[in-house]
């Protein structure tokens, strides 16, 4: 099975680990879930920031 990873400095979804993994974020299962790397990655930053909040209390 493919996997695609977000190009964090060109902004382009590739297939498989071709860029060095400091530019990657993934792995994806799929070129569209990939594409939408930079708003998943919010998500999880913020859920994980209310995570951490709620933990702090």
């Amino acid at each position: 099975m493919a996997e695609y990873w977000y190009n964090l400095e060109t902004g382009v979804v590739e297939e498989g680990m071709v860029s060095p993994g400091y530019d990657r974020a993934g792995p994806f299962t799929s070129r569209e879930e990939a594409a939408r790397a930079p708003e998943i990655i919010k998500e999880r930053s913020r859920a994980w920031a209310e995570e951490d909040a709620a933990e702090d209390k």
